[in-house]
């Protein structure tokens, strides 16, 4: 069985309308919620083997604000992850060695809360984590799926959702205050 591990990138700056979108930086409230959610998967034991992580400079900087990670897993940057639709980082999953155990990837939306609401099973999508999911996907906000097959098999339906966290959920989240829904 694998691990799939995605996570959202935490909340981004808007203060300078000069900045293209793929060099928005993370705001503090944002800063804030990484580094609470690397203490709950601290606190769970999710340590990835491999980080896929898209090349926006948000994204670079929530992996910053998770490390460091009990054991050191390999990490690829990927411009091909940059507001990739879901079948794309599908695709990016599926070309993940089998040898990999768990995987994490960072990414944005849409495509990410697309993906993860086409990994569950129709017939667990009533589930509690999932009905949740559905409903949105907020920055910081991390979904574990179990896996079961090799990478390369990995399609619609094809992983269990285990839990969906958001930052509002976690221990000191009242530093993080506001919807987390926004870029």
């Amino acid at each position: 069985m694998h691990q799939l591990l995605l996570l959202r990138h935490a909340k981004s700056s808007w203060d300078d309308p000069s900045l293209a979108d793929h060099a928005r930086p993370l705001n503090a409230r944002g800063r804030r919620a990484a580094r609470l959610m690397a203490e709950e998967m601290a606190r769970r034991g999710l340590c990835p083997d491999l980080v896929l992580v898209s090349s926006a400079r948000r994204t670079l900087q929530t992996l910053e604000a998770l490390q460091p990670f009990e054991e050191t897993p390999i990490v690829t940057v990927s411009d091909e992850l940059y507001l990739a639709p879901w079948q794309t980082i599908l695709a990016v999953l599926q070309r993940v060695p089998d040898t990999v155990r768990s995987v994490l990837l960072i990414g944005h939306n849409p495509g990410l809360h697309e993906l993860a609401l086409n990994l569950i099973p129709a017939e667990e999508r009533m589930r509690p984590a999932a009905a949740r999911l559905r409903q949105g996907y907020p920055t910081a906000a991390l979904c574990e799926f179990a896996v079961i097959g090799p990478w390369r098999t990995l399609r619609e339906g094809g992983a269990r959702l285990l839990h969906f966290l958001a930052p509002r959920d976690l221990p000191g989240a009242d530093a993080v205050t506001g919807a987390e829904e926004g870029a």
